[in-house]
């Protein structure tokens, strides 16, 4: 697969109602919805530019169930970025994710040069079955990042794309809204490629 390609997918996993798409819709249209719509696979698409030219980050939001194992190696073996999301009210839906993050290791080879994020959404919510503490412990044996956010309130849902982004290690991506990153840009990232969004 070219790596030049002006596309830089994001895939968003996790169980259903966990509120995958609404943290990309909060993202990408800044609207947020009540009630729960089941997603068979949405792909959502910012402008971003990239050394001077335009690239798109893709944003795949996959189907809560497991229905299509398929579209969803597929789905791994195209992405660039993972977010793997789960509701801090269900200890299960946290659990789900463990066969989702193996089959990545085992399609990518290793998760190592790959942005991988662990998202607790709807931290909003008083009713929570798994806490910080244990979220943090899963992240740190999968050895990717986390964060917590929540779609309803807006919190962090800019911050976890940020945050992903500023995890490639191939490329220097970024979500800056001016264009500019912050920081004097290194002789090799002018090569690798330089993204922030418009």
């Amino acid at each position: 697969m070219p790596e030049q390609s002006n596309d830089y997918r994001v895939v968003v996993f996790g169980a259903g109602g966990v509120g995958k798409s609404s943290l990309v819709l909060r993202f990408v249209k800044g609207t947020f919805r009540d009630t729960y719509i089941p997603t068979i696979e949405d792909t959502y698409r910012q402008v971003i530019s990239c050394d001077k030219s335009v690239c798109t980050l893709q944003i795949t939001d996959t189907t809560g169930s497991h229905q299509f194992p398929a579209m969803q190696r597929l789905s791994i073996s195209k992405g660039h970025a993972f977010i793997l999301v789960f509701s801090v009210t269900s200890k299960q839906s946290l659990e789900e994710l463990g066969p989702i993050y193996k089959l990545i290791v085992q399609i990518k080879g290793s998760v190592e040069d790959v942005p991988v994020m662990l998202v607790a959404n709807k931290c909003d919510e008083a009713q929570r079955e798994v806490d910080t503490h244990e979220a943090q412990a899963v992240a740190q044996q999968w050895k990717c990042a986390f964060m917590e956010t929540s779609a309803k309130t807006n919190y962090n849902v800019k911050e976890l794309f940020q945050e992903l982004l500023t995890l490639e290690t191939r490329r220097s991506v970024s979500l800056s809204v001016d264009g500019k990153r912050a920081g004097k840009q290194k002789r090799g990232e002018r090569a690798k490629g330089k993204c922030s969004l418009m």
